[in-house]
């Protein structure tokens, strides 16, 4: 990459190269460290394909952007599809803003979303039947059990759980309560209720670990390459993963987020309201709680179940 440009005077000093101006772009961001390394993996993408299609500037055309998102589409997922829109829109309004070039992206919009969640839930018995199969004579068993409850009993997203440390269970009005830092946040600044079933298989498993400081992770790695170190994202999702398919739960669509899904619609089902679901899940949206309560009376009370031959 050649040196970076320099801005005088809130201008862009014009350049040849897009590295330069990107570089420029994310040295200019206010944001976490991990929400500028998803710009710069987003860009990224961007750039290389300014490169194979011939078009190795940011002077582009409108049309030019628009066949970025058809490439896109072609091969990434409606979310990954606007998640790089994203970048490239933030990218051309900061351009424009520097006088460097037009925002040639306003009114581009992201790729159509699907309706309903991509993953499916399990039901109270498969949970019953899938906890009952993971042994906790071993303390991996006992991780491991203690890690599929919790998700189950509470949303908990796979970052949430590897990121939890033992100092993060609290006492709160006489309440047990796990706090977090939840998907895109800089601290714990949210928590999740323990019930007594929820905690129990926690305790046990922290108890047969023996002494532990308060900074440990609640949640950690006992093979010999990474032992005491908190759990990875992967290794939650596998662990999850594996547990399910021990008992024949083996679909594409039932992942370690299916015990999201399958909690909030558990507690809708349970009685919550959608005060107290949209705070479990720590949705910022009511809408996107609402979501779990229109699929759950669809369906109860589906037309279809009205249809008699």
């Amino acid at each position: 990459m050649t040196e970076m440009i320099p801005i005088i005077t809130g201008e862009v000093v014009s350049t040849d190269y897009p590295e330069d101006k990107i570089q420029a772009f994310l040295d200019s961001l206010d944001v976490a460290e991990k929400s500028r390394a998803t710009y710069e993996r987003s860009l990224r993408q961007f750039i290389s394909w300014l490169r194979d299609s011939g078009r190795y500037t940011l002077q582009l055309q409108r049309e030019d952007i628009l066949a970025y998102k058809e490439y896109l589409a072609g091969s990434k997922s409606a979310y990954t599809v606007t998640l790089y829109l994203t970048s490239v829109r933030k990218l051309y309004q900061w351009l424009e803003s520097n006088r460097a070039y037009p925002d040639i992206t306003r009114g581009i919009k992201g790729a159509k979303k699907p309706k309903g969640f991509r993953k499916d839930t399990l039901s109270q018995e498969q949970l019953r039947e899938t906890l009952g199969s993971i042994e906790i004579q071993s303390l991996e068993g006992q991780r491991d059990y203690a890690i599929f409850n919790l998700m189950a009993r509470t949303g908990l997203r796979d970052i949430e759980v590897s990121r939890a440390l033992v100092e993060d269970i609290r006492m709160e009005q006489g309440q047990e309560v796990l706090w977090i830092q939840g998907k895109g946040r800089d601290s714990k600044d949210d928590f999740v209720i323990l019930t007594p079933e929820a905690l129990k298989p926690i305790k046990a498993y922290l108890k047969a670990r023996g002494r532990l400081k308060k900074d440990e992770p609640i949640f950690c790695s006992h093979s010999d390459r990474n032992r005491g170190g908190a759990l990875s994202t992967r290794s939650i999702s596998r662990i999850i993963k594996n547990s399910m398919r021990a008992v024949g739960l083996d679909d594409s669509r039932l992942t370690a987020h299916s015990l999201r899904h399958t909690a909030i619609s558990l507690s809708i089902l349970g009685g919550a309201s959608l005060q107290q679901a949209q705070a479990m899940a720590r949705h910022t949206d009511s809408k996107t709680t609402l979501v779990y309560f229109h699929n759950l009376e669809r369906i109860s009370s589906g037309a279809e179940k009205c249809i008699q031959f």
